[in-house]
C-alpha cells in the first residue's frame, strides 16, 4: 500500500520523538560518566523524601541591639538567595521566635554551604572599570535599565541613565576594548600577573585594566561555576562578576564604601523637578555623614567621565543590585535610583539596599539531622494514591475505546518516560529536587494528560458519525481536537508559571512539576498519540470499523454517507437501533433543501408530509 502523507508526518513525528528520548538519555549518559559527584539515573529527592540537614542561627547586632522582625525577615531572603546560588534547591528557611533563623537542606550539607549561610551579609560600592555581555546568546534587551538622581547644591536635580543594555557590547569595547584587545594577546596576557606593578591608589584607575585582568574578563561567563564564588573577594582588589540576572558582567574596582553607611532606604514615587508625579517609581537612599562625605567625592569623580567610567556598583554578597551613572554632584548623601520599577521592585531594591549590609552576627545554635521516615511513609500514600488513579484511568479507556483505550495507556507510559528523563536532567543541571508536592503535579497531569485523549479521540468519532471514513476522520478530528488541547493545556500552564512565581518552598515544586507535565502532554499528543492513531487507521482492524476496536461506524450511530447519501436504517425500537434511528434523524435534519429534495427523488428517504422538518 502506498505511503500517504499523513502516513509520511506520522513516521516524522515518531522519529524525532523518538531522538529527543535518545538524547535526553546521552545527555544523563555522559553526566553519569563524567560528573559522578552531581549526575545520577534518578532525580534528586527533598527535604520531606530524602531528610537532610536542620541549622539553628541566633542573629545578634553587633552592637548589643535586639533584632526587629524587618531585619529578621530580610536577613531570611539574604540567606535564601545564599541557598539557591548554591545549587540547593526545596530548602526551607523560616524564622523561629524573634531572633531564631531556622534552614533545613535537603541531603547532607557541605562544609561551603555551611559557611555561606552562618556569614554575615556584605554590602559595598565599587567604581564600574568594564562591562560586557554575561552569557552568550543572552537577551540584554529586557535588563532593567536604572537612573540615578541626586539633588545638587544649588537645589537643582541631574538624571542619570545606567548602562542601557544595547550598550553593553559597545561599552565593552570601547572601554578599552577589553575583549579584542584580550583575544589578540591571551598567551601574553597569561604570563602577566592580574595586578597591575605599582598598585594605583585611587579606586577607578583604569590602571587596573591590565591584560591580565581584560584576558579574565573575556573569558568569564556568568553561567559558570566561578560566577558562584564572587562573595568572598578582597576589598582591596578588581572583582568580576554579573548583575542578579546574569545577562552583565562587570570589572569592578576595589571598594570605595562600604553599606553601612546606608542609614535608610525608601521605596517612593518618582517626581520631576517641579515635584509632581511622574507615574514610576524610585528608591531614596540616605546616607550618614562619614558616607555623604565619601560619597560626594565620589560624585565629583564620577560626574562627567567616559563610560563606563561615570558608573558606581551596589554590590551584595559579591552580586550587583544596581549600577547607576553620575550625572551631578550628589554633596547630601541622598542620592536616588530611578528606572523601571514597580512598586514592588522598588521596595524590593530598597530593602537590600537598607538590609544588605546588616549589623548582625549569626551563631549556630544546633545542627542536626533530619529523618525522612514522615515523607517515605507520605510518599508511599500518595504512589498508592496515584497508582489506583491510574487504574481507573485504565480501566475507563478499555470500557469507553475498546482496544483504542491501549493507546492511551501507551501515550501514558510516553509521557510518564519524558517526564522522568526530564526530572533527572534538571536535577543534574539545574539542581532540581523531587518533593512530594511535585509528585503531586505528576499525580494531577495524569487527568490532564488523559483528558488530551478523550477530547482528541471524541472528535475522530464524531467525524465517523458525520460518514468520513476512518482515516479522513483521525485527520479531521486532530484538526478540531488539538485547538481544544493547546487552549486547556495553555491555561494550565499560565496557572502553573503564575503558581511558580509567587510560591515559595514547596509549593513551587508542585508548579514546576504541573507546568513541565503539561508541555510534556501537548508533546506527546503531538508526536504520539496522533501519529500512531494515523497508522492504526490503515490497519484492517480499525479501517473495517471491527466491533471492538472502538471505532466502528455502526455502533457509533453514523448514517450520513456523503451528499444524499444514507445506509439503510435498522428499524429497533431499543439499544443500537434506537440510537441509530436518532442518529438518522440528525442527519436527515441537517440536510440542505437541495439534498433533501435529492434524497425523496432517488428514494433513499421518504417524504415528509408537508415538505418541512418536523
Amino acid at each position: 500500500m502506498a505511503s500517504t502523507p499523513a502516513v509520511r508526518r506520522a513516521r516524522r513525528s515518531l522519529i524525532f520523538l523518538l531522538v529527543i528520548v535518545v538524547g535526553l538519555v546521552g545527555l544523563i549518559t555522559l553526566g553519569v560518566t563524567f560528573d559522578k559527584e552531581n549526575a545520577s539515573w534518578t532525580p534528586k529527592l527533598a527535604l520531606d523524601l530524602q531528610g537532610g540537614t536542620q541549622i539553628l542561627l541566633a542573629a545578634e547586632q553587633t552592637d548589643g541591639k535586639a533584632v526587629s522582625g524587618e531585619q529578621l525577615q530580610q536577613a531570611v531572603s539574604i540567606i535564601r538567595q545564599r541557598v539557591d546560588a548554591a545549587g540547593v534547591s526545596e530548602s526551607e528557611i523560616t524564622t523561629q521566635g524573634s531572633s531564631n533563623i531556622s534552614v533545613a537542606i535537603p541531603g547532607k550539607a557541605d562544609k561551603e554551604t555551611l559557611q555561606r549561610i552562618e556569614a554575615s551579609a556584605k554590602l559595598d560600592f565599587r567604581p564600574v572599570l568594564a562591562v560586557g555581555v554575561g552569557v552568550a546568546g543572552a537577551d540584554t534587551e529586557n535588563a532593567e535599565a536604572d537612573n540615578a538622581k541626586a539633588d545638587t547644591k544649588d537645589g537643582s536635580s541631574a538624571d542619570a541613565k545606567t548602562t542601557d543594555s544595547k550598550e553593553a557590547d559597545a561599552k565593552t569595547t570601547d572601554t578599552p576594548k577589553a575583549d579584542a584587545k584580550a583575544a589578540d594577546t591571551k598567551d601574553a596576557a597569561k604570563a602577566e600577573s592580574v595586578d597591575p606593578d605599582p598598585l594605583p591608589k585611587e579606586a577607578g584607575d583604569q590602571a587596573w585594566l591590565t591584560p591580565g585582568l581584560q584576558q579574565e574578563f573575556a573569558d568569564f561567563t556568568c553561567d559558570s561555576d566561578t560566577a558562584l564564588d564572587t562573595r568572598d573577594a578582597p576589598a582591596d582588589r578588581p572583582l568580576i562578576t554579573c548583575d542578579d540576572t546574569g545577562s552583565l558582567k562587570y570589572i569592578l574596582g576595589p571598594v570605595e564604601l562600604n553599606g553601612d553607611v546606608i542609614t535608610n532606604a525608601v521605596s517612593q514615587k518618582a517626581t520631576d523637578s517641579r515635584g509632581n508625579t511622574t507615574g514610576g517609581w524610585n528608591v531614596q537612599i540616605t546616607m550618614n555623614d562619614k558616607g555623604a562625605k565619601e560619597f560626594g567625592k565620589i560624585s565629583t569623580r564620577l560626574y562627567g567621565a567616559q563610560e563606563p567610567f561615570n558608573q558606581f556598583a551596589f554590590v551584595l554578597d559579591g552580586s550587583v543590585l544596581s549600577a547607576p551613572t553620575m550625572q551631578g554632584q550628589i554633596l547630601d548623601g541622598r542620592p536616588s535610583i530611578s528606572g523601571d520599577f514597580t512598586q514592588e521592585s522598588s521596595k524590593a531594591l530598597a530593602d537590600q539596599l537598607k538590609f544588605g549590609a546588616l549589623p548582625m552576627d549569626f551563631t549556630v545554635q544546633s545542627q542536626e539531622d533530619i529523618s525522612s521516615t514522615l515523607g517515605s511513609n507520605q510518599l508511599q500514600a500518595g504512589l498508592l494514591a496515584g497508582l489506583i488513579g491510574l487504574l481507573l484511568v485504565v480501566v475507563y479507556s478499555f470500557f469507553q475505546y475498546r482496544a483504542l483505550g491501549s493507546l492511551t495507556i501507551a501515550s501514558l507510559a510516553v509521557a510518564a518516560i519524558l517526564t522522568y528523563l526530564l526530572l533527572t536532567f534538571f536535577s543534574w543541571r539545574q539542581g532540581y529536587r523531587l518533593s512530594l508536592a511535585g509528585i503531586a503535579g505528576i499525580i494531577v497531569a495524569v487527568g490532564f494528560t488523559a483528558d488530551s485523549f478523550i477530547v482528541y479521540f471524541e472528535r475522530v468519532r464524531d467525524a465517523l458519525r458525520d460518514g468520513f471514513p476512518i482515516e479522513g476522520a483521525v485527520e479531521n478530528g486532530w484538526k478540531r481536537a488539538f485547538r481544544t488541547v493547546l487552549a486547556s493545556d495553555g491555561v494550565n500552564f499560565l496557572a502553573a508559571v503564575i503558581l511558580y512565581i509567587v510560591a515559595v518552598g514547596n509549593v513551587k515544586g508542585f508548579a514546576f512539576t504541573l507546568g513541565l507535565t503539561t508541555l510534556v502532554d501537548v508533546a506527546v499528543v503531538a508526536l504520539f498519540t496522533h501519529p500512531m492513531m494515523a497508522l492504526l487507521a490503515r490497519t484492517r482492524f480499525y479501517r473495517e470499523g471491527h466491533k471492538f476496536s472502538g471505532l466502528d461506524p455502526r455502533s457509533l450511530g453514523a448514517v450520513y454517507r456523503g451528499r444524499a447519501q444514507f445506509r439503510e436504517p435498522v428499524i429497533a425500537s431499543r439499544g443500537a437501533g434506537k440510537k441509530n434511528a436518532r442518529s438518522q434523524h440528525e442527519a436527515e435534519r441537517r440536510q440542505t433543501i437541495a439534498e433533501r429534495k435529492a434524497a425523496e427523488a432517488s428514494g433513499t428517504v421518504a417524504p415528509s408530509a408537508n415538505g418541512k422538518e418536523s
